[in-house]
């Protein structure tokens, strides 16, 4: 039986490298938690790398008022 399309995806999604821009867990360091080669990308650049402070700021600021997720915007763009 052929997977579906759904099932191809979560298969590339967990094929990535996750982590954070640190390398640290996002627990101790408040930082966001996305595929390596977006943190690479976007740290190669001036531009990317402001986009990141503020991804992490937005990050800090909703776990310390308790949420779980945050709306910071890197996936912005991408087809979800």
């Amino acid at each position: 039986m052929a997977k579906t399309a759904t099932q191809k995806s979560l298969d590339r999604w967990t094929k990535q490298k996750w982590t954070t821009p640190s390398g640290k867990k996002s627990s101790e360091t408040g930082e966001v938690y996305a595929p390596k080669k977006t943190i690479d990308r976007l740290k190669s650049t001036a531009k990317g790398r402001s986009k990141l402070a503020r991804a992490n700021k937005k990050k800090r600021a909703a776990t310390r008022a308790g949420k779980q997720h945050a709306k910071h915007g890197l996936h912005k763009g991408k087809k979800r």
